[in-house]
């Protein structure tokens, strides 16, 4: 079944799903070679923040967010790793 491909910005409604369904840190949802990751100094500003501040953040702007990320009925993958994708998309 084709899904269609989400344009707008992720809510954080959808994002706190996808992390809490992810088996990643939400460290890995930020697009940290963006360039509003490095402009806004994210690096050195998430360690202070929670996670819903974390959630807040990347849902106020699409660029922000990791690509590729696939979100299924059971998966989630952000970022691509070739092998990970490969064991997990069959």
């Amino acid at each position: 079944m084709e899904r269609p491909i989400k344009e707008e910005n992720p809510s954080e409604s959808e994002l706190k799903n996808w992390i809490d369904r992810s088996n990643y840190p939400i460290k890995e949802f930020f697009n940290t070679r963006g360039k509003i990751y490095r402009e806004e100094n994210l690096k050195e500003r998430l360690g202070n923040m929670t996670k819903e501040e974390k959630i807040k953040l990347l849902s106020t702007d699409g660029m922000l967010v990791k690509r590729p990320l696939l979100v299924g009925e059971n998966l989630v993958l952000v970022g691509f790793n070739e092998k990970e994708w490969a064991e997990k998309i069959k």
